[in-house]
Formats: structure tokens, sequence, C-alpha cells
């Protein structure tokens, strides 16, 4: 009987390394999260833009969100850094962040560099999640682990935003972290307000 190889048979060693290196979104105490359905790609039923892109929804939130919080902060001090923005928090670790307010002069010196950034952000802003989710429970276990982190890290607010579920965490080291509806209004920085629902509804 004859045995059909996959796609993925045909890889050499160095090339599943590389394309697993590309494949990796983040890293945690050394061990990578990979892309949601990175095996795909290592099959060769998907190609990597397929998994590691943004969809049409996400992209456009997201460009909302920068959109209004640079209508509203302090250009002088602060600094807003996006793009899946590569955060290293410590050795062996680093998490990409969807959105990142910076304070401008500890930040600087890593602006022209080609590297991950050493710095935590003041806030963070994730919308949903590009992870693959196969050793998690769920994306409430991932979001929780990465929100946690990021405190421990220095980030002083973290905050979610899930298109499914259409709900929003915001978390505050020391502080209860609170789960809301899109409709409702929060803080996101320093008095610069935010309504999903109304964001949304404003500019479709």
């Amino acid at each position: 009987m004859s045995i059909v190889k996959s796609k993925e048979s045909k890889l050499s060693p160095q090339q599943r390394r590389d394309l697993l290196k590309l494949l990796t979104y983040e890293k945690v105490k050394g061990k990578p999260i990979y892309y949601r359905d990175y095996k795909k790609v290592l099959k060769g039923e998907l190609p990597p833009e397929a998994v590691m892109g943004s969809s049409g929804f996400q992209a456009y939130l997201i460009m909302l969100l920068i959109k209004l919080l640079l209508s509203k902060i302090d250009e002088e001090k602060f600094i807003i850094l996006s793009n899946e923005l590569g955060f290293l928090y410590k050795r062996g670790s680093w998490r990409n962040l969807d959105i990142a307010i910076f304070e401008k002069e500890k930040v600087k010196p890593y602006l022209m560099q080609d590297k991950l950034i050493p710095v935590a952000p003041k806030v963070v802003i994730e919308v949903d999640t590009k992870a693959d989710l196969s050793r998690y429970g769920s994306v409430e276990e991932y979001a929780y682990e990465k929100t946690q982190d990021l405190l421990d890290a220095g980030v002083e607010k973290v905050v979610w935003i899930f298109t499914k579920t259409k709900k929003v965490m915001i978390a505050e080291k020391s502080k209860k972290w609170i789960v809301q509806d899109w409709r409702d209004d929060f803080e996101v920085f320093e008095g610069i307000g935010l309504n999903i629902e109304k964001l949304l509804g404003k500019e479709v």
C-alpha cells in the first residue's frame, strides 16, 4: 500500500525551523506561541500571510482607536506604536502588542533600532489575538496570562477588545479587573474616554 506524503514531510529540517521561526507569534519563558493555524502553513495548505494577517474588521478597529488617541494625546510626552510591536519584557519572553502608548523619553532610544523594545509601555490595547490557542482552554485563559505578564512587566493598564463577544476587559495592577460590554464607557488613558459601540457607530 502506497503512502502519500504531505507537503510538510517535504520540508528539510532547516526549512521547517525557518518556517517555525517565521510563524512564532510570541515567546514565553523560551517557549514559542505560534500563529493560529500555523500547522496548515507547515502542511502547505495556507501561505504564512493567511495566518499572520489581521481581518479587515480588526485592522479597521485598530485604525479607529489610533485615530482617536492621536487626536487627544499629548504628543510631546507620549508616543503611540502599533503593528504588532514586539515587547521584550524578560530574557526569553516577548509579546506582540496591537497598540502601545509609551512615555516618549523612555522609548526614544529604541525607536530607530531594528530590535524588540525592552521598555514597558504605560497602556496596551489588544484587539482579539492571532495566537494558536491549542495549549489554552480558551481565548480568555490566553488573554489573562498575557495580561498578567504585561502588568508584572510594568505596564500600567491593559485593555482587551473582543470582537466576537463584543466585550471589553480592563486590567490595572493592584485593581480589580473589569469586563464590560462595548456600549459602556471607560477611560483608556489619562482622561481619554472610549466607547467602542459609539466609536464604530460614528465612523461606519
